[in-house]
């Protein structure tokens, strides 16, 4: 209620006199009367008229909630007797934090303190959208000193830190719910990687990775599932992130696209057997070419490229081995890296391009792991887990406004993942 009242209060004002018919043209004329057109801050200004406005309609509406309270008007007479012994006490001033700067009000009061007023809340000092420019702006990368230094120079208002903390602390329990609400019964293809940040633990700053699944829907569309944080980046602690997917209600994943940890596939298919894990291609390469000297990598990326971008499984196999009869001598950890992965480097051979093009990559999360970057650069150490995962999380909310459409060509790929697991396809794709 109180985030309704505030945006009603900040609408222009003719808005306001076309939905409000008892609001008439003289009335604004009155209001207007002194205004310097020549001086528009004389009307949306720090001590502008708009906010005079909106002080006086909160503080005529508390006046009315008391009115409503008592059962009498300000200016009635009542006899005071044993029977009714409650009356209006005078006037608490109170600092209020709005969208438009700090607004000092009167806050009426009773005399046995039973008043509980709507509009402005009992120890509420500050409206539902000024919070919500606070976590906007922290979402975005800004750090405490840097919202604090805003919110000073464009409202006027003077917040401590803590307060910032406190406001943006506000999202912790719809982290909580959001981590444990159900999924979809069945996924096409599931994202699985890390981003790795700095964090102080017990007075040490250490790494950790931040772990991120991202779902493709039998819409098409993208969601991310889940966020969790760990010391390290471990096939361990990946059998306990899909062990809680499959508690969440996820009881299929056709596809689960992998970085190439070690165990990481078998960490997948001891909770979803039938899985297909895909790795990484181009972590495959990146890892790669970490053995190459610089004068090779432009040559090793180039023949490398010709295993995946074979036309099938066969032809790959060929590209390997002359990459290993070309390679094996300076470079013999390379193929043999290729070799013992082969079985879940190739699977998306079995597919035709345009899911191709959606498989054999993690890209769908290392576009978000830069986007996070792109908020998180700001913040060299990050005090504690619980502010990496607020700022991970609104930064996910942020870029999940933009997965608006399905993938490209889905249709088409549906189709043929209906033909491919027409055993475990989804009779009804309407309950998705």
């Amino acid at each position: 209620m109180t985030k309704k009242i505030e945006r009603n209060l900040t609408k222009n004002i003719n808005e306001t006199v076309n939905k409000d018919k008892k609001f008439k043209s003289d009335l604004l004329d009155e209001i207007l009367k002194d205004y310097n057109h020549e001086n528009p801050e004389e009307l949306i200004g720090n001590n502008g008229l708009l906010k005079q406005l909106k002080k006086a309609l909160i503080e005529r509406a508390l006046e009315g909630e008391m009115t409503h309270h008592l059962g009498y008007s300000k200016s009635s007479k009542v006899e005071r007797n044993e029977d009714f012994n409650n009356y209006r006490n005078g006037h608490s001033s109170k600092r209020l934090i709005t969208e438009d700067g700090d607004i000092n009000i009167g806050v009426p009061r009773d005399r046995d303190s039973s008043f509980e007023p709507t509009i402005v809340s009992k120890r509420q000092n500050r409206f539902t959208g000024f919070d919500d420019k606070i976590i906007s702006m922290y979402s975005r990368g800004m750090s405490l000193m840097e919202i604090q230094g805003h919110l000073l120079d464009i409202y006027g208002t003077e917040v401590s830190k803590d307060f910032i903390s406190e406001v943006t602390d506000s999202v912790v329990e719809e982290i909580d719910a959001w981590q444990s609400q159900s999924l979809d019964s069945v996924y096409p293809i599931i994202y699985m990687d890390a981003i790795r940040v700095k964090a102080k633990e017990e007075g040490r700053i250490i790494n950790k990775a931040v772990y991120i699944a991202i779902g493709v829907n039998m819409n098409g569309k993208k969601e991310v599932l889940g966020l969790w944080i760990e010391k390290t980046e471990g096939a361990k602690f990946w059998l306990k992130v899909v062990t809680e997917l499959k508690n969440r209600g996820v009881n299929d994943i056709f596809i689960a696209c992998v970085d190439g940890l070690k165990g990481f596939p078998e960490a997948i298919n001891s909770v979803f057997p039938d899985t297909q894990v895909q790795l990484c291609i181009v972590h495959m390469v990146r890892n790669s070419l970490k053995f190459v000297s610089h004068k090779d990598k432009k040559a090793v990326a180039k023949d490398l490229r010709f295993i995946y971008t074979s036309l099938n499984r066969e032809t790959a196999e060929k590209e390997l081995q002359n990459f290993k009869k070309k390679w094996d001598d300076k470079y013999s950890t390379i193929g043999d890296s290729w070799q013992r992965n082969w079985n879940e480097i190739t699977p998306f051979f079995d597919y035709p391009n345009f899911i191709r093009k959606a498989i054999y990559t993690t890209n769908a999360i290392e576009s978000i792991n830069c986007s996070i970057r792109k908020v998180t650069k700001n913040r060299c150490v990050f005090p504690t887990d619980k502010s990496v995962i607020k700022i991970i999380y609104l930064s996910l909310q942020n870029i999940q406004k933009r997965w608006t459409m399905p993938i490209r060509d889905w249709k088409l790929a549906l189709n043929q993942f209906a033909i491919l697991f027409a055993d475990r396809f989804p009779e009804k794709l309407e309950e998705f």
